[in-house]
């Protein structure tokens, strides 16, 4: 179960570094709940910032994942640099994701938080 909950979660980033609207949609709940720095919000909005161009991935390093699973939910903590243009200007933070999914038919992303980490 595990593997395929991180399936989900790299087809998941997969999508938003190609601004692939649809297929983020098709891996999200449509109430998921965005966490970045400096703003939250709902997959409408999450899926607008990267089909408009406001968040542009540049390069996603992956460093580690793990999947911590409760019954049908599955927290997946994704360690990654992350580049991208926000607004056209270029930017790189080293993130601790958090992805929280549940399992009803599928598994579906319910929360994704970015944490900045600082070492």
């Amino acid at each position: 179960m595990e593997k395929h909950v991180l399936e989900v979660s790299q087809a998941f980033w997969k999508a938003m570094e190609n601004a692939d609207e649809s297929r983020m949609r098709l891996y999200c709940d449509e109430r998921c709940q965005f966490v970045h720095i400096g703003i939250s919000c709902h997959l409408d909005k999450e899926a607008e910032f990267y089909t408009s161009g406001t968040f542009k991935p540049i390069q996603i390093t992956f460093h580690d994942q793990k999947v911590n699973l409760f019954n049908n939910t599955a927290v997946v903590l994704t360690d990654c640099d992350y580049a991208l243009l926000l607004d056209g200007k270029e930017t790189t933070h080293h993130f601790m994701v958090t992805e929280v999914y549940l399992f009803e038919e599928n598994w579906k992303l319910i929360q994704f938080s970015f944490t900045a980490l600082v070492y």
